[in-house]
């Protein structure tokens, strides 16, 4: 009966010897497969764009006034590294009423530079320049040259596309020789695409 016994032993030994390969050592785990995240690089803002332009301006002296701004700008940048440097253009027509005289800011037309922080797809800048007004006042079509200075902010929805704003002050001194100043504050949103 003994023998019996042990043959029984043995046999289960031998049964769940299989259980039990492989030994004592470490087993072995599969390694952990990190994703690969693309690092955002921001954007390169080297190139010529185009904008469209949609915005509100305020106008003091010699009368007051506001009203809606639309227009087209342009112009070049060159990124270079952490800085942004360019040239830039635009031509806004305006709805400015200057008081009840009938009196009105017809149009604004700006070329200057900018320069701003390159912040990846977000670019802070500053612009001054020259700027060319045209205005009806006491029925008579007058313009002057003056300049102006602002700062704006451009973000890059993709490679091509931008979205921004611009606020700028407008300058013209002894406006075409009636011995009064033209001041005009204009903020505009810009929707623009980059080749």
């Amino acid at each position: 009966m003994r023998k019996l016994a042990y043959v029984a032993l043995a046999a289960s030994v031998a049964a769940a010897a299989p259980a039990f390969a492989g030994g004592l050592s470490e087993p072995v785990s599969e390694p952990v497969i990190q994703p690969v995240v693309p690092m955002a690089t921001g954007a390169d803002w080297t190139g010529a764009y185009v904008t469209g332009r949609l915005g509100y301006g305020d106008v003091s002296d010699p009368s007051d006034g506001n009203g809606m701004t639309y227009g087209i700008g342009g112009g070049y940048d060159w990124d270079l590294g952490d800085w942004v440097v360019g040239v830039a253009g635009n031509y806004d027509a305006t709805d400015i009423d200057l008081d009840a005289t009938g009196d009105s800011v017809d149009s604004i037309a700006r070329l200057g530079v900018r320069a701003g922080r390159d912040f990846g797809n977000t670019l802070v800048y500053a612009t001054a320049g020259a700027a060319r007004a045209d205005a009806t006042i006491g029925g008579a079509d007058l313009s002057d040259n003056g300049w102006y200075a602002g700062i704006g902010m451009d973000y890059a929805l993709t490679d091509r596309m931008t979205v921004g704003g611009e606020i700028l002050t407008n300058r013209f001194n002894d406006f075409d020789g009636t011995g009064s100043d033209l001041r005009a504050t204009t903020a505009a949103v810009n929707l623009g695409f980059r080749f």
